[in-house]
């Protein structure tokens, strides 16, 4: 009888192989042969060079689990396209047998029980297997490794280390290049003091310096691999100082900065550049949108957003990749290069299944080492779930419901809000709740639970303001992220109306009474972007709640109802 390791090394593998297309042939193929490592990690390879894209790995070290969404809304042009296609449409979109290991990557689909079959994923040791054996196999000088950002933070040893952790295992990776977006929570100093200290390039072409008005950061740069020219131009979160505290870097400002893109794609251009790559933190949309206007872009890869796609989206002859969250994926792109120009490719986006890939030896050593310090309090039990904990949904997730409850009950709050944040690791109905789990929901460098009065008016425009940074109509008004969570309150929304009309039906679940625009509230949230924020930490507040109410059974949300 198969062991898992052995199931999964069969059935993943033989997924893998063949591709997305034809992920369903798997359990068949398994019967006529047992599949080994070196096939899961096998690739046709195509010309000469080769990408390999990390990206918003939020600091998970260790394997862990991780649903993907169920709602993803596409609004306007790009609805119902992909990442705007989940659950069973996304199956069917791409040929994904219901049930197999790329449907439990993928999906939401049936998570719980393909979960309990497939085991957990990521790991930054089997992250590291995956990447020495691409370069073993392409040639270290035909490969460039490349990190989206979104590394740094997301975990409590990120957190207490400054980012410590993440750096010392990023650099032993030996990266490229990276870019970022929550690495600048850590502050000026901090940030500058790491990027001033990395023995690799930090590129951000549209982070300025707010005094002198120039780039504050190196903007692109040169590499050669494969016989190949490649430029790899850095493109940070744009709205980092609006999304997160602009107190912490107040010397830089950001921006989508198209024009510069474009000017730097040229310059790259005139000193060689026979490919040209944009690493990226703007998000799905805003990438799509950025290929269809700036020419001469050939790969964008793609971060900030979490998507996880198998196959590129083409737009302007560009390929835009997108490499999924939380060491869940790592993407493979072989570029084949002609005559000083892209003349085709080879793409696969590999699930990193803890059961399957060895761990690298060396990189699991250097993660318990960073980690040792800290394990007492990382494994210690607060609670047990009956439910599935999760983060990703557009309008609400299970963790972030315990959230809310843990803030209406400890800071006796009629109204709680919690942050629509995408990172955040998931917990099996039936396992214990963690010091860990809880830090993996909510590490942060502001993570203060403030208690304060609102009125009905100002919760109202609160959400509309949050709505209109999902599903404005241009991509270039959207921040990503997911809507804020919202406990002891109810409401309606039409994303697809404008700012000012999308909320409506507001109403205090305790009593059923409609939200009165003039009247106050008690409001209990957190991760306020304003300076001074007092409160106890968030973690603080969830786990006093779990003390008191220490196993977790949430009910069915239905507070948010969707219309339009």
């Amino acid at each position: 009888m198969f062991s898992r390791r052995e199931f999964l090394m069969a059935a993943t593998a033989t997924s893998a192989l063949l591709g997305s297309g034809m992920a369903g042939s798997w359990s068949r193929l398994m019967a006529q042969q047992a599949l080994t490592e070196d096939q899961l990690l096998g690739m046709e390879a195509k010309g000469t060079l080769t990408l390999v894209h990390i990206t918003d790995i939020h600091a998970q070290l260790k394997p862990i689990y991780f649903r993907e969404p169920s709602i993803n809304l596409g609004i306007g042009a790009v609805k119902g396209k992909p990442p705007h296609v989940t659950g069973a449409d996304f199956l069917k979109l791409y040929n994904i047998e219901a049930g197999s290991p790329d449907a439990y990557a993928l999906t939401s689909e049936d998570f719980v029980a393909l979960a309990r079959t497939y085991g957990k994923m990521g790991g930054m040791d089997r992250v590291a297997t995956v990447i020495k054996r691409i370069r073993a196999e392409r040639g270290a000088d035909n490969v460039l490794l490349l990190d989206g950002g979104d590394t740094w933070q997301g975990s409590y040893t990120s957190n207490v280390t400054e980012g410590e952790d993440m750096i010392t295992i990023m650099n032993s990776l030996e990266p490229d290049a990276m870019t970022g977006h929550w690495e600048f929570t850590y502050g000026t100093d901090r940030v500058q003091e790491v990027i001033d200290s990395l023995p690799f390039a930090f590129l951000g072409s549209n982070i300025y310096d707010n005094e002198w008005d120039e780039p504050a950061f190196e903007a692109w740069k040169m590499f050669e691999r494969g016989g190949s020219k490649v430029a790899v131009i850095g493109q940070a979160f744009p709205y980092t100082p609006i999304a997160n505290p602009r107190w912490m870097i107040p010397g830089w400002s950001f921006g989508i900065r198209e024009e510069d893109i474009a000017k730097h794609v040229a310059e790259a251009r005139d000193e060689g550049a026979e490919i040209v790559v944009l690493l990226s933190h703007n998000g799905f949309d805003v990438d799509r949108k950025l290929a269809s206007r700036v020419d001469g872009i050939d790969v964008i890869l793609t971060g900030h957003t979490h998507d996880a796609l198998p196959e590129p989206v083409i737009v302007n002859d560009t390929l835009v990749i997108a490499s999924g969250s939380n060491g869940k994926f790592v993407s493979r792109v072989d570029l084949d290069v002609q005559d000083g120009k892209l003349a085709g490719y080879a793409y696969r986006l590999i699930p990193i299944f803890s059961d399957v890939i060895t761990p690298d030896a060396d990189m699991a050593a250097l993660i318990d080492e960073v980690r040792a310090p800290y394990e007492a309090d990382l494994a210690r039990v607060l609670g047990k779930t009956e439910s599935l904990l999760y983060r990703r949904g557009n309008f609400n997730g299970t963790f972030d419901d315990l959230i809310c409850q843990a803030l209406l009950s400890e800071r006796d709050a009629e109204i709680a809000l919690s942050p629509g944040f995408r990172w955040g690791t998931s917990v099996l109905p039936g396992q214990d709740i963690t010091f860990e789990d809880v830090h993996n929901a909510c590490a942060m460098t502001y993570p203060a639970a403030y208690r304060s009065p609102m009125t009905g008016q100002m919760l109202k425009d609160i959400l509309e303001d949050v709505g209109d940074n999902l599903f404005n109509k241009d991509p270039y008004y959207q921040q990503g992220g997911d809507m804020v969570r919202v406990g002891g309150m109810g409401y309606t929304i039409d994303p697809n109306k404008d700012i000012g009309e999308r909320i409506s039906g507001m109403t205090l679940l305790a009593t059923g009474e409609p939200i009165d625009p003039a009247r106050e509230y008690v409001v209990a949230g957190w991760a306020s972007v304003n300076e001074g924020t007092e409160g106890p930490p968030i973690a603080e507040v969830i786990e006093a709640y779990l003390t008191s109410n220490p196993v977790v059974s949430l009910p069915d949300n239905q507070s948010v109802k969707l219309a339009g």
